[in-house]
């Protein structure tokens, strides 16, 4: 029989990812022997019973990590820390933590000063998900060739680099390390901007005229649909990358401002060739983005 990777798995936020986790482990127990879950929120707890997707589901934060070798945080970045400070004195000795946050240089911030000497942090972000939350969105297929993204801290071992890669290789990913304030530029750009980007759209949207914004909805086009897809996301979830990958964010909006600017610059004085080669840009990154099979 395979040993499997760790014993004890506990996922603290068993929404989207912290659920497709959960059920990947129970379609495949070379991850893990045992699964807890933990949420603060009652409703939550009752709902991963009924779907009986963990192999236990605690109603504290203290029963729920004691004796778990790995504890995954999947909640929202902005209270990783304060989760952390929470669970952080029942944590075993030796114990892994780990993170599925779309930001890391905040998030490691906050969790940093409550770790305890003897347990090790791996941050991670699996790029992977969708526009639904909760313990129902999530299926155990979800990281299926996504790519999660595992950003060492200058206290995080090798041997626990290696334990979390495999871990995440297992659940189907491609595995990447990266240095932590790259993955926020990078993240803010192919991420953060466009969510924010669709959240501000169909803000404009919905501040038209009443007789205007009625035709909008009425007459959706796909690519105004498909941001409404987008912008229809946690807005706890997005809110906290927001604040916490500003600095990130601010940048990239910037330089995709100056881009908007040359775009309707190129549009009022009729400049084909800038248009056409703007658009053929999108096109080639769509063809990558199939090729490496990032699209289903």
């Amino acid at each position: 029989m395979t040993s499997s990777i760790f014993h004890r798995v506990t996922v603290i936020g068993p929404g989207l990812i912290g659920s497709s986790i959960l059920r990947r482990i129970q379609k495949d127990r070379s991850l893990a022997t045992y699964t807890v879950a933990y949420d603060n929120n009652p409703d939550v707890c009752n709902r991963v019973k009924e779907l009986q997707i963990a192999d236990e589901v605690c109603s504290d934060p203290e029963t729920a990590v004691k004796d778990a070798d790995c504890v995954i945080l999947a909640v929202p970045v902005g209270v990783m820390g304060e989760v952390t400070k929470q669970i952080a004195p029942y944590l075993q000795k030796g114990a892994i933590l780990t993170d599925t946050g779309s930001t890391k240089a905040s998030v490691i911030a906050a969790i940093e000063p409550h770790l305890p000497p003897d347990v090790v942090f791996v941050p991670t972000h699996p790029m992977a998900g969708t526009e639904f939350s909760g313990p129902d969105a999530g299926f155990e297929s979800l990281f299926e060739n996504r790519w999660c993204l595992i950003t060492p801290t200058p206290n995080t071992t090798q041997e626990a680099i290696d334990k979390i890669t495999e871990f995440w290789q297992k659940m189907g990913s491609n595995t990447r390390i990266l240095d932590i304030k790259h993955h926020d530029k990078v993240c803010a750009i192919v991420s953060h901007l466009p969510h924010l980007i669709a959240f501000t759209i169909c803000n404009t949207a919905d501040s038209l005229e009443e007789e205007t914004r009625s035709e909008v909805l009425d007459y959706a086009a796909s690519g105004f649909r498909d941001f409404t897809r987008v912008a229809s996301s946690d807005p706890t979830m997005w809110r906290d990358v927001f604040i916490n990958n500003r600095e990130a964010i601010l940048e990239m909006l910037a330089r995709f401002t100056e881009d908007a600017q040359a775009m309707a610059k190129a549009i009022r004085w009729k400049d084909e060739e800038y248009i056409t080669e703007t658009i053929q840009k999108g096109r080639r990154i769509r063809k990558s983005l199939i090729d490496n099979k990032q699209v289903q």
